[in-house]
Formats: C-alpha cells, structure tokens, sequence
C-alpha cells in the first residue's frame, strides 16, 4: 500500500493547467530574448526542486541550448533558510561568454540566487539571470529580485512540482500548501 500524500496538502495554490500557462510563458521569454543572441545559452536547474520545472521549460524552446545543475543548499530539515550557503555539485562546464539563465523553484530569503549570480558572473558569463518558478517576496532577507517570477505566492509552505518537505511531495502534480502539522515540531 502506497503513502497518500494528497491528505497532506491543505489546498491546491497552482494547478497543474496554471504551471502549464506559466511554463509556456516563461519559454516564450527565453525565446524572445535568447532565440537569436548569438551565444550558447545554458540553463542552470537547481537540483532537486527545479528537475521538474527546467524539463518543462527546456522541451518548449525550439533551439540547441544546454542543461547544467548545480545543488546547493540553504535549508536544513527545517523550513527556515539556515543563511549559510553550501555548493554541494557545480557546473561541468565552462560558461565564459555564454548567456545564463539559473532555474529555481522558490525565491523566499533571496540569498541562494544572489550568491549564485555573482558566482556565475565572476566566471565569465556574457549574461547572468535568474527565473524563478514561485516567489515570496515577504520572505526577502536580501537586497536580490529574479528577473523572472512565474507567480508571486504567499508565505505559506507549499510542496509539489519539485517543490519537497524532507524529500517528499515533490512529484505532485501542482503547487500544495502542506498542512502546517506536518511541519511543526510538537
């Protein structure tokens, strides 16, 4: 018998035919402003959350582009960014003069993607943005706004679509808020 994960989630905050429209229109970005820029474009996915959401969008651009990952981490087994940023896996790959993009799932303290900008400028890049699947901008620690948002989401702890509490949820097929007794220590 398998693990129900849907009692889980309170509600359902962004549905499976909303993460399409967002996906679609985040492609539509890249194509215009990269379809013809004249450098290698690379997408960063940040693993694990943003696997799902990088796939998405990298079978809806129509020219030659590569995939790169990079695992990072700001969060222990809690829900609170710990502050502290560790590279756990970096890029194979030499970015000098190609324009990048890094995938994200969440945006909340801002202090993962502005240490990976600066990192990924420092070494060269012609370009440097960063596209975030979901934002939460009253969780901002850090002067830092991603140049791309596919939807602005409350403060509320939210699982699915790559998105994990301790490594599960993440293959839902939407954005959830989890149910606050999951989370919370009693």
């Amino acid at each position: 018998m398998y693990y129900d994960m849907e009692k889980d989630i309170d509600h359902i905050l962004v549905g499976q035919e909303e993460l399409e429209k967002i996906c679609d229109r985040m492609a539509e970005r890249i194509i215009a402003d990269y379809g013809e820029s004249g450098h290698d474009l690379v997408l960063v996915s940040i693993l694990k959350g943003s696997v799902i959401f990088t796939a998405e969008l990298y079978k809806r651009i129509p020219f030659p582009c590569a995939i790169e990952f990079m695992k990072v981490s700001s969060y222990g087994a809690g829900t609170d960014s710990s502050g502290f940023i560790q590279v756990h896996l970096d890029l194979k790959r030499d970015i000098k003069g190609c324009d990048v993009i890094i995938l994200e799932d969440i945006v909340d303290s801002g202090r993962t993607l502005q240490k990976l900008r600066s990192l990924l400028s420092d070494r060269g890049a012609h370009s440097v943005k960063c596209f975030t699947l979901l934002d939460k901008p009253s969780r901002r620690q850090v002067d830092f706004n991603p140049d791309l948002v596919g939807k602005e989401v409350p403060d509320e702890f939210v699982v699915g679509f790559g998105l994990d509490y301790n490594e599960k949820y993440r293959n839902l097929p939407y954005v959830g808020v989890l149910k606050p007794e999951i989370y919370e220590t009693k």
